[in-house]
């Protein structure tokens, strides 16, 4: 009988149930106490208290479930690499099935025989490296960033790296097949592959600079950026945040529809290297260089526009007091990614010299409270009064602007 810590993945008691099953338990439980049930008596008379003691359940239920979820992603990597080799090797089986039918009129011929001996050796190179690699995923580990997701110019570089090498890889048994000296080196002269060597050139270093650009936006806190439990395909086309992403999308497409083109080209000619047109490589330089652009572009420090007392309906107003709420207003509070109540419980501010933990204020379907655009949290007793300062720390550990508030005894 399996347990909740099952590593299979597959039986109804293993690890991605088990996730399934914290998430129904915390989703059953915000909404409970969003709806004021579930209550201990001692702290039902105290509306702090209460407050609090509901973040403090809350955030235990929620490490519980990112507990699940990181569990379940590691058992994820584990049984995808398996899969990875299936489809890998299943494109080998497609191309001898191609060969094999395309060759019915026109015979067999030595490229047909190149042909599937470089996608044997290529697949077998890449099973091999797949093995070192199958607990961080087989074929997708050199496809992963530092944040756990799939990484879009690593992947449209490794595609046309790929393809690069399975040509030369080609032209090389096709010349050792045929024994003659002459058509191979004709083939690989700079002539004929300028734009393929120039697109590779092109989105390697893409992939390079983009790993650059992001650590220094990160470690400046100009960029805010927190893991993933485990990469998914839409990392691709898709922001952090699981939002579609035109520039990242736009770079798939385009390195996707020149890659095919290429292809086309070495299949038409497979005795050269593709000489990709110059038009197509300009297009290609084009699409990477807008993408380099909106890695420039993305993210932003968190900002505190304002901080001001909060009022509940028929209070009376006032300064800001020893005990009181305050709402803190601006933007980019919540890291892209960083919204799993986890992530929202790491959240801090800082009064003065206290560090305030915010506290998960839950309504029926999410949170009042912490959002990208305004938190709540009280001035604990340890505040000095006075003209202190309001900071904000985000889940990413980016610090946000200063903001002076008179606080009064």
């Amino acid at each position: 009988m399996h347990g909740g810590g099952c590593t299979c993945g597959d039986c109804p008691h293993g690890r991605r149930e088990g996730h399934r099953r914290a998430v129904a338990r915390f989703l059953a439980r915000r909404d409970e106490l969003a709806g004021g049930r579930g209550l201990p008596a001692q702290v039902a008379s105290s509306a702090g208290g209460t407050r609090q003691w509901i973040s403090d359940e809350l955030t235990e239920s929620a490490r519980d479930v990112a507990e699940h979820s990181r569990a379940a992603g590691e058992s994820w990597l584990t049984r995808v690499w398996r899969r990875t080799l299936m489809v890998l090797w299943g494109g080998v089986v497609l191309l001898l099935l191609a060969q094999a039918v395309t060759a019915i009129d026109s015979g067999w011929t030595v490229a047909r025989t190149a042909g599937l001996a470089t996608a044997a050796c290529l697949a077998g190179l890449l099973t091999a490296a797949a093995r070192l690699h199958r607990a961080h995923g087989g074929l997708l580990a050199p496809l992963v960033g530092e944040d756990n997701r799939l990484s879009t110019s690593r992947a449209v570089a490794a595609g046309w790296v790929l393809f690069a090498v399975y040509t030369v890889l080609f032209l090389a048994v096709r010349l050792a097949a045929s024994g003659t000296a002459a058509s191979a080196p004709t083939g690989l002269r700079l002539a004929q592959g300028a734009g393929l060597l120039t697109v590779v050139a092109a989105v390697g270093l893409i992939a390079v600079v983009v790993r650059r650009v992001v650590t220094v936006r990160i470690i400046t806190q100009r960029l805010q950026k927190v893991a993933a439990d485990r990469p998914r395909p839409g990392d691709l086309v898709c922001d952090d945040a699981g939002r579609g992403s035109f520039t990242d999308a736009q770079y798939v497409l385009v390195g996707t529809a020149a890659l095919v083109c290429a292809t086309v080209l070495f299949a038409r000619r497979p005795d050269r290297l593709p000489e990709l047109p110059w038009g197509l490589t300009a297009l290609v330089l084009v699409s990477a260089g807008v993408y380099l652009a909106g890695k420039y572009a993305e993210g932003g420090r968190p900002v505190v526009l304002s901080v001001v007392r909060a009022r509940e309906p028929g209070g009376l107003d006032g300064p800001v007091r020893i005990g009181d709420d305050i709402e803190i207003r601006g933007a980019g509070f919540v890291p892209p990614g960083a919204g799993s109540p986890d992530r929202l419980a790491l959240m801090t501010v800082r009064i003065g010299a206290v560090h305030v933990h915010v506290p998960l204020i839950p309504f029926p379907g999410g949170f009042t409270s912490p959002s990208d655009t305004g938190i709540t949290v009280p001035v604990p007793a340890e505040v000095e009064p006075g003209r202190v300062e309001v900071q904000v720390v985000t889940a990413a550990g980016a610090e946000s602007n200063r903001v002076s508030v008179d606080i009064v005894d």
